[in-house]
């Protein structure tokens, strides 16, 4: 006999969403082998390496007193978002080496509420972010001359203000629809609501498919605008600088969409299957539990790439980190050479 059974609680790798299903089997209940373990392991990782990372990326680049490039502004604010998304690790951490139980006291709702809205932010502001970082390198390649205003410090900072304050709006519904289950003791979305489940759905398409559609046009149009151009390029210096800044702020786009589109796939299904009653199979039901666990592992694992993006592909970024480390130890001339040196290259930086 067919009967409505809840997916089990699987801490902040089902984020947004947790959802009914029809199953035939008891044993679709079963949780992922091992999840109490390597759950907490990742979300501990991503906590060290996310925490120390990003808040390297914005010593580093947000260091800088003047000049520096402008897209750069878009580079503190996303480590930003990361850095307050990874100080939530360690609560879903320790509620998954409790097989998922949110004890946490008389703070117990409000952690539930707040992790989950600041999750919900990190996503919606990581994507604007990318978007506006992939505009912003569209108008210094391909518009130059035309976007001198756009580009301009005071419009990019507030560019970046419009940013968090869509991000915070559109995250209140995790405030609203997330609590703590009393009978289960799990923070969990309500699952009575289908309204929130058909958002959830429109939410997916604006801030992801959307976007990802507007980054792939600028990018496509760089590429088409840098081979037919490529000959004409008035400083070879100049232009080599552009192309570096556009291969690393290519990657980190890449990073992203390739970490949250196998989230956003499951996610997508799931609600459809929520919305319109279909009974699922053990199997189905099992493949995507198990799918929404590992794509949103994979999901968080992005809050600690990008500092790894900037050390590896950035050496402008490789070097004031190595200039920084060296000034704490105690070597001020090191770093007064090398303030002389960046000086001469700074406006080739700018673009």
């Amino acid at each position: 006999m067919v009967r409505l059974t809840t997916l089990p609680q699987y801490n902040g790798c089902t984020t947004d969403y947790n959802f009914s299903f029809y199953d035939l089997q008891e044993e679709c209940e079963k949780p992922l082998n091992g999840s109490e373990y390597f759950l907490p392991t990742i979300y501990f990782l991503i906590f060290f390496t996310g925490f120390v990372g990003n808040l390297l990326v914005i010593l580093v680049v947000g260091n800088k007193k003047r000049g520096g490039r402008l897209v750069d502004t878009f580079v503190v604010n996303l480590a930003l978002a990361d850095l307050i998304f990874v100080l939530t690790l360690p609560l879903w951490a320790i509620s998954a080496m409790q097989k998922n139980y949110w004890n946490f006291g008389l703070f117990s709702d409000f952690l539930c509420k707040m992790s989950s809205y600041i999750i919900a932010v990190n996503r919606f502001s990581n994507i604007f972010f990318l978007t506006c970082m992939s505009v912003d390198r569209y108008l210094a390649v391909v518009k130059l001359m035309d976007s001198r205003y756009l580009r301009s410090s005071l419009c990019i900072r507030a560019t970046c203000l419009a940013v968090w304050a869509s991000s915070l709006v559109l995250g209140i519904p995790s405030l609203v629809y997330r609590k703590v289950d009393e009978d289960e003791n799990i923070c969990t979305e309500d699952q009575s609501s289908l309204f929130f489940l058909g958002m959830s759905l429109v939410m997916a398409l604006l801030t992801f498919v959307f976007p990802v559609f507007i980054i792939v046009l600028c990018y496509g149009t760089i590429i088409m605008h840098l081979n037919k151009h490529c000959a004409a390029a008035g400083n070879p210096r100049a232009e080599a600088r552009r192309k570096h800044s556009l291969k690393m702020v290519l990657c980190i786009i890449v990073a992203f969409v390739v970490s949250w589109l196998p989230y956003n796939v499951f996610k997508s299904i799931t609600v459809i299957l929520r919305l319109t009653g279909v009974k699922a199979s053990c199997q189905v039901h099992s493949q995507l539990k198990n799918g929404l666990i590992i794509s949103c592992c994979l999901a968080f694992l992005n809050s600690c790439v990008n500092p790894a993006i900037y050390f590896f592909l950035d050496h402008h970024f490789r070097r004031r980190a190595e200039m920084m480390y060296k000034t704490c130890l105690g070597k001020p001339k090191m770093l007064q050479s090398f303030n002389s040196s960046e000086d001469c290259s700074r406006e080739l930086w700018r673009c």
